[in-house]
């Protein structure tokens, strides 16, 4: 595959309504897509990082730089014989920067795949047609306009809900959902790092609402202090931020810091890595579920195919369009029956919008490989 050209562009995507985590508040998707145009095929992906440097070290412009700068640099190295698989080890002396390199090789992944006609789905190895859909449901001004935002989200049809948490807003929330809705619905929390080990007590008075998993309460280096506090309280505890690749992945696993993983391509490296952290925990008998970043219908179309694969047995973040955008980049994910449908056209497996691209495109820089 010889690429010509590579595309970062800025787009900027209002929000249906704000989303308020531990980490801030989100008024609209700011994002770089990244196109990758070959002489029979286009491939498209976007970038994780946010404008600021709080769910994780990487943001926005600095991914932008080490992509011009760093990354692409090396790829054009390889010439002719860069393929998708080959992206992660030429660009290893990089240290960190996953979500650049994600972007990266997902757009090229996308474009390979397009040029032999294969679906993300068929090349990650996914055996479901249709993946379970939950929704993330952010901190809220008040308990009424939470239960009211639930209500609806389970009357759209979504099939687990997940609260964000946050010392002084937890316990309370959580109780008033549960009683509300019933011991059935499938519900979870997420702290986003926002605790310590001395809050243990606390997060054991969780334990009576039977949550599915309370998802990386700590911080994302505390490794040992997830392992004990998995001792300490009975609700399953899943890593997110903690997990950077299927090593972190084992290493979690064995000392006993988490139960459950929650999978984010983006902040492994890539898809092919997120297949290797799926494998991993499957040898390990530890279910795994695809987490989100806001995604455009181009993030979202490739998080659902790997959702096909066979060991994501919770429901995902992985919702429909109309929960963040009004109007997608994409032809917009519906949820059916509390499901998503893994695209089956070759690639992601959609087309990008050109009129709604336009629309919140903010800067375009293009490089020639």
């Amino acid at each position: 595959m010889k690429i010509e050209n590579i595309e970062l562009r800025r787009v900027r995507l209002p929000l249906v309504r704000p989303f308020r985590t531990s980490f801030g508040t989100a008024v609209e998707r700011e994002t770089t897509l990244v196109r990758v145009v070959t002489a029979n095929a286009e491939g498209w992906a976007e970038c994780a990082a946010e404008p600021d440097p709080l769910y994780s070290s990487e943001f926005l412009d600095a991914s932008d730089l080490v992509i011009r700068d760093h990354l692409i640099p090396r790829l054009q190295a390889l010439g002719n014989g860069l393929t998708a698989e080959k992206v992660a080890t030429t660009l290893e002396p990089v240290k960190g920067h996953f979500m650049s390199k994600a972007v990266l090789e997902t757009a090229i992944l996308d474009a390979q795949l397009k040029e032999t006609g294969v679906s993300f789905g068929q090349y990650l190895g996914a055996v479901h047609d249709t993946v379970p859909a939950g929704v993330s449901v952010g901190i809220m001004d008040s308990i009424d306009e939470l239960l009211d935002a639930v209500e609806g989200y389970l009357a759209e049809g979504y099939l687990r809900i997940k609260l964000k948490i946050e010392p002084g807003w937890d316990i309370a929330p959580v109780r008033a959902v549960r009683e509300r809705f019933g011991p059935d619905m499938l519900l979870q929390v997420d702290a986003n790092t926002a605790y310590t080990l001395a809050d243990a007590r606390h997060l054991a008075l969780l334990d009576p609402f039977d949550l599915l998993l309370m998802e990386q309460p700590m911080k994302e280096d505390d490794l040992m202090g997830h392992a004990n506090l998995a001792k300490l309280i009975s609700t399953p505890i899943c890593l997110d931020e903690s997990i950077e690749s299927a090593r972190d992945a084992a290493t979690a696993i064995t000392l006993g810091a988490c139960s459950i993983i929650n999978v984010k391509p983006a902040r492994v490296g890539g898809y092919l890595e997120a297949r290797r952290i799926h494998d991993v925990a499957a040898a390990h008998g530890v279910p795994v579920w695809c987490g989100g970043m806001l995604e455009t219908g181009i993030g979202r179309a490739a998080n659902v195919a790997l959702a096909g694969l066979p060991n994501f047995v919770l429901p995902g973040d992985t919702s429909a369009s109309n929960r963040y955008y009004a109007e997608d980049l994409t032809a917009p994910f519906v949820l059916e029956k509390g499901h998503l449908r893994v695209p089956t056209g070759p690639g992601i497996g959609v087309e990008v919008l050109p009129d709604a691209l336009k629309r919140v495109t903010v800067t375009t820089t293009n490089i020639t490989f």
